[in-house]
C-alpha cells in the first residue's frame, strides 16, 4: 500500500513536469496525461492543483487559461459518463478530451488570443490526445498495478500446504481406524465348540444343579447322558425344535428330561437373540469404517494441492482490472487459481466505482475478454456487484450445456408417485441426473426415494465423489433401517468440459443412451440401497458428444410392457422418436409405453432424459 502511494505521488509529480512539454505552441499531453491518471482513480483535486501549477510555471498565460479549461471540461465529461454507465471506457475519455481541446482551441482563434496554434495543428493535437490518452491509461494502469502482489498468495499456499499435510495425516489416521473397525466386522453364521459347550454348562447348571439323580447321571464322563444331551442340542440348533425320537431318548436317562429341552430351547432363543443383535452391532462397525473411509477421501481431497497462479498471471490479473475499470468496477481482491481438474477460478472481491448496480455478467465477459476463456458464475451467486465489496467465485465455463425433460404417471389409485427424479449441475462443472424409485407406491416410498436423492444431493455439494456419496447414503439407510425400505438408485454423472459420463446403478431399471444412428442400453443387476451393509455399485463408463441423449426410467416402465424382452423393445421405441427437445422424448415414450399397458399404470412410472448441446 505505501508503495502504490509512492506511485501516485510520483505520477502527480509529473503531471507538473509534463505541462513543459509544448510542440508548435500546443501541449498535447497535458489533457492527455490528465485524462488517464484521472481514469485511474488518482485524487482528482490534488492531481488538477499540480497540474495548474506547472502550468503557471511552464507554459504562456493564453495557454494556461485554454488548458486549465479542458481539464475542467474533460473531468466534468468522465465523471458525467461514468454517473451515466457505472464506468467510463479509455477511449470514451481520450475523445471527450480529444473533443475538449480542439473545441477551446478553436475558441482561443476566435476570442483572438496571442500565440494560438494553426488549425492544422489544433486537428492533429486532438487526434494526439486522442491516442495518448489511451496509451497513457495503460502505463499508468500497468505503473499501479505493478506491486507486491505475490507475496500474500505465497502465504496463503504455505499456510495451505500446511494444512494439507495435516489433511493427509488425519486422513491416514481415519484409514487405520476404518481398518480397525473392519477386522472387527466378521459376521458369525455358525457357533462354535466353545459356544456349544458354553450352552451345555448353562444348561445343566440350572437343570442339574437342583437334582438328586446329578451325581448319577454325571458320575462318569462316558455316561449315555452326554451323547443324548449333545445329539438334542444339535437338532435344537440345526432345527429350532426338539427331535422328538431324540426327546423320547433322553427320557430315559434323564427324570426331568422335559425340564431340560424347555430350557435347552429357551437358551437357544436367547443365545440366536445375542447372536442377532451382535451382528447387528458389526453391521453398524462396518458402517463406521465406511464413514471412516469416506472422511479420509474426503480429507484426501481437501489436501489436494490448488495452485495459486497470482505471481505467474500478473499480466491477466492487470489487464482483467483494466477492463473491469472501464466498466465501473472496482476490484479490492483478485486471485486466479488453477483447480485440481486442470481449469481455472477466479476469486474475486468486487464493488461498483460509482455506488450503483452493475451486473455480474459485466464483469465475466471482461475477464473472459482478458483470458481469452469463459466464465461463469454459481447457481446462488448474487447477479449484480453494488456499492459494498463483495466477494465473487467464478469457473472456467463448460464446453456442453445441459437440457432435461422428465414424464410421470402415478399407479392407478394412488395419490402421490413413489418416485423421485434429480438434476443438478455442480460448480467443479458436472451434471448429475438422477433417479430412485422406493419399494412400494404412495407417501411412504416417496419419503423414502426422496431421502436418498437429498442425500446423494448434500454429499455432493460437500465434495464427495459420486460413489463416496452414495455409500455414506447407503450406510444411513442401513442404520436407519426402518420396516425394510429400500429404495433403488440409477445416478449419471456428465462432465460437461468434455463429455464424459459415469453411470452408477444400484438395483435400477436399464438407462438407454440415445445417439445420432444407435440406441445403447446399459443394465444391472443388483441389491437396492440400504438392504445391505457392503452395497455393490455397478458402473458405466461412457462419453457423450453433442446431441447425445440419456434416457433413464424407473423398473414401472418396463415390467408392464408385456413383451419377452423389455430392453430392446424401449431401445426400438426410443430411437424411433425424432426430436431434439428432452421434454418431449421423455413425453412421447411415456405415451408409447401407456400403449402397450392398455393406458393403465399397475405401478409408478417414470422417465427422465437429459440431452447435452455444445455451448
Amino acid at each position: 500500500m505505501k508503495k502504490t502511494k509512492v506511485r501516485e505521488a510520483v505520477l502527480g509529480l509529473l503531471g507538473g513536469a509534463v505541462c513543459s512539454v509544448g510542440v508548435m505552441g500546443c501541449y498535447p499531453l497535458v489533457p492527455a496525461y490528465f485524462a488517464a491518471l484521472y481514469l485511474e482513480n488518482m485524487k482528482s483535486m490534488l492531481l488538477l492543483g499540480i497540474m495548474y501549477i506547472g502550468m503557471v510555471c511552464f507554459m504562456p498565460a493564453t495557454a494556461v487559461i485554454k488548458y486549465a479549461m479542458v481539464l475542467l471540461v474533460t473531468m466534468g465529461a468522465i465523471r458525467l459518463i461514468e454517473w451515466a454507465n457505472e464506468g467510463c471506457p479509455t477511449f470514451m475519455a481520450g475523445i471527450m478530451a480529444a473533443i475538449a481541446t480542439v473545441i477551446l482551441s478553436f475558441a482561443g482563434s476566435l476570442l483572438e488570443w496571442k500565440n494560438q496554434p494553426a488549425p492544422a495543428a489544433v486537428f492533429l493535437e486532438g487526434i494526439f490526445v486522442f491516442g495518448a490518452v489511451i496509451l497513457l491509461n495503460r502505463i499508468a494502469h500497468a505503473l499501479l498495478e505493478w506491486k507486491q502482489q505475490d507475496t500474500e498468495p505465497e502465504k496463503k499456499m504455505g499456510h495451505a500446504n500446511g494444512n494439507g499435510d495435516k489433511l493427509l495425516t488425519y486422513a491416514e489416521s481415519f484409514q487405520g481406524l476404518s481398518q480397525i473397525f473392519h477386522t472387527m466386522s466378521a459376521k458369525k453364521s455358525q457357533y462354535t465348540v466353545e459356544e456349544l459347550g458354553h450352552v451345555q454348562n448353562e444348561l445343566t447348571g440350572k437343570v442339574c444343579a437342583s437334582c438328586d439323580s446329578c451325581a448319577l447321571c454325571w458320575d462318569r464322563d462316558s455316561a449315555p447322558l452326554y451323547g443324548v444331551l449333545s445329539q438334542m442340542l444339535a437338532s435344537i440348533w440345526h432345527g429350532d425344535k426338539p427331535d422328538v425320537e431324540l426327546e423320547a431318548k433322553l427320557g430315559e436317562y434323564c427324570s426331568r428330561s422335559r425340564d431340560m429341552v424347555e430350557e435347552a430351547v429357551r437358551v437357544f432363543e436367547r443365545t440366536n437373540l445375542n447372536r442377532a443383535w451382535y451382528n447387528r452391532l458389526l453391521e453398524n462397525r462396518q458402517v463406521i469404517a465406511e464413514q471412516l473411509d469416506a472422511m479420509a477421501y474426503i480429507m484426501q481431497d481437501c489436501a489436494r494441492d490448488e495452485r495459486v497462479l497470482d505471481a505467474q498471471e500478473k499480466g491477466t490479473l492487470a489487464e482483467i482490472r483494466y477492463r473491469a475499470k472501464e466498466h465501473g468496477i472496482v476490484i479490492e481482491e483478485m486471485h486466479l487459481v488453477e483447480m485440481a481438474d486442470g481449469h481455472v477460478m477466479l476469486t474475486a472481491t468486487l464493488r461498483s466505482k460509482m455506488g450503483g448496480c452493475i451486473s455480474v455478467k459485466t464483469f465475466m465477459i471482461a475477464a473472459g475478454h482478458a483470458m481469452q476463456k469463459r466464465f461463469r458464475a454459481p447457481s446462488d451467486a448474487r447477479s449484480f456487484i453494488s456499492k459494498d465489496a463483495t466477494p465473487f467465485v467464478f469457473y472456467e465455463d463448460t464446453v456442453f450445456r445441459s437440457v432435461q425433460g422428465i414424464s410421470r404417471v402415478k399407479k392407478d389409485g394412488a395419490k402421490i408417485s413413489g418416485d423421485n427424479f434429480s438434476f443438478m449441475e455442480l460448480d467443479r462443472g458436472e451434471l448429475l441426473l438422477g433417479l430412485s424409485d422406493g419399494m412400494g407406491s404412495g407417501s411412504t416410498a416417496c419419503k423414502e426415494s426422496e431421502m436418498v436423492l437429498d442425500l446423494v444431493e448434500r454429499f455432493l455439494e460437500a465434495g464427495f465423489s459420486v460413489e463416496t456419496a452414495i455409500r455414506m447414503m447407503n450406510s444411513a439407510m442401513v442404520m436407519k433401517g426402518e420396516n425394510d425400505l429400500y429404495s433403488t438408485v440409477d445416478l449419471c454423472q456428465v462432465n460437461l468440459y468434455s463429455g464424459a459420463a459415469q453411470l452408477y446403478k444400484i438395483g435400477a431399471a436399464a438407462t438407454f443412451i440415445k445417439r445420432a444412428d444407435e440406441v445403447e442400453c446399459i443394465t444391472s443387476r443388483n441389491l437396492p440401497v440400504g438392504a445391505e451393509t457392503q452395497i455393490e455399485i455397478e458402473t458405466t463408463d461412457f462419453t457423450l458428444e453433442s446431441g447425445d441423449f440419456v434416457v433413464m426410467v424407473t423398473d414401472g416402465v418396463l415390467e408392464y410392457l408385456h413383451v419377452s424382452k423389455p430392453e430392446e423393445t424401449m431401445q426400438e421405441v426410443i430411437g424411433s422418436i425424432r426430436t431434439n427437445n428432452p421434454g418431449i422424448l421423455a413425453k412421447r415414450i411415456m405415451e408409447r409405453v401407456m400403449l402397450f399397458t392398455g393406458g393403465h399404470a399397475r405401478d409408478d412410472m417414470t422417465v427422465l432424459a437429459a440431452c447435452i448441446w455444445e455451448k
